[in-house]
């Protein structure tokens, strides 16, 4: 593997003589069957070498998140000798490092997890409650579990448990959220409704003082005042226009905008999308929906079949994950929500739309 990806015999030596070269060459073997190019693979055995060098990993033992963590500052903050490079921090060399130690050594089953906090056990409990008695969508739980533990570990300090905090620490709470973490008065609205359901759910179990869920205030947002909500027709031609090259991202992204323009599906429903939801005998489109937790069928328009089937043939890898849209570099996986966010953000931006309105649920 090094012979491939290295051509210079010094470079080669060092890797050879490097500490755990079973085992960086193991998660480079992995990442290559992932699709990984030459150039990546360079990087990452390159960085590999120096994680296992700063960190000192020996053959058995696990290694934490802290350490991780100083190893990188350090790494971060080395002098360098080469006179076209100025010393100091460097935020990127430390994101790096951390990265792709953490990804090698939660490979090699030697990354620790880390210690349940405090809460740990109650935004359980709560997740439970929101997936099997309220009937939320995987998604919405895991949103709505994570302003929770957010609050309970983060919002509130000193840290409380839910039957000492009182209104007033909630307000401070939320205003801090907009003065100092940046939120706009639509996101403090959706993370004030979040944690109503969790208080709500907190006084169901005596957990919490009475009262404070209904007492917890939002910013008040007027009606129409974000129009508007999705983009015209004419940006939407544009959008489609800007789609009809030849490259693997335009071939793509063109599949994915058709079944949002023709269909108005969510975001979760296209990046959900499987191979066998799409029958190509018959010309049926069986869509699972999340909210309603039903699979409804529609015929399959012939522009969005095309679309599809262009993609399937010439763009997407051959991976064992069965749904429809992977990501184009390597390693190839399922779209993720920020995957989808970036995904439309430079076109929104470039044709000057105001809002990066394709992330949105029935956008257009």
């Amino acid at each position: 593997m090094f012979d491939h990806i290295f051509e210079r015999s010094d470079a080669l030596r060092r890797q050879f003589a490097g500490p755990l070269r079973e085992a960086r060459l193991a998660y480079l073997h992995h990442r290559a069957e992932q699709g990984a190019p030459r150039s990546t693979l360079r990087t990452l055995a390159q960085y590999l070498l120096v994680v296992a060098e700063r960190l000192n990993v020996r053959s058995q033992g696990t290694v934490n998140t802290p350490q991780i963590e100083r190893a990188a500052d350090l790494w971060a903050r080395r002098r360098l000798k080469h006179h076209k490079i100025k010393g100091g921090f460097s935020r990127k060399s430390k994101s790096c490092f951390v990265c792709v130690a953490s990804n090698w050594l939660r490979f090699l089953g030697r990354l620790q997890a880390p210690r349940p906090h405090r809460f740990a056990q109650l935004v359980a409990d709560f997740a439970r409650y929101t997936e099997q008695e309220k009937g939320l969508a995987p998604r919405t739980t895991r949103n709505t579990c994570w302003v929770a533990q957010d609050f309970l570990c983060r919002a509130i300090y000193p840290m409380r448990a839910p039957d000492e905090i009182t209104i007033a620490q909630i307000d401070k709470a939320l205003a801090r959220k907009g003065s100092a973490g940046g939120y706009s008065r639509r996101g403090i609205q959706r993370y004030v409704s979040s944690l109503r359901v969790f208080f709500r759910y907190a006084e169901q179990q005596n957990l919490c003082r009475p009262g404070l869920a209904d007492a917890i205030k939002a910013p008040r947002i007027y009606r129409n005042e974000t129009l508007p909500a999705s983009p015209s027709w004419e940006d939407v031609q544009r959008l489609l226009a800007n789609t009809e090259g030849d490259s693997s991202t335009s071939i793509r992204d063109r599949a994915i905008l058709m079944l949002l323009v023709v269909y108005g599906l969510r975001a979760g429903e296209v990046r959900s999308l499987r191979l066998e939801d799409i029958d190509w005998d018959t010309d049926l489109l069986h869509l699972w929906r999340s909210k309603s937790r039903r699979t409804q069928t529609f015929p399959l328009a012939a522009t969005v079949g095309a679309a599809i089937l262009r993609y399937l043939k010439e763009v997407r890898p051959r991976t064992a994950f069965r749904e429809v849209f992977l990501t184009l570099p390597s390693p190839f996986r399922p779209l993720t929500s920020a995957a989808w966010s970036l995904l439309w953000f430079k076109p929104c931006c470039y044709f000057s739309m105001g809002l990066v309105c394709a992330c949105e649920s029935h956008s257009l």
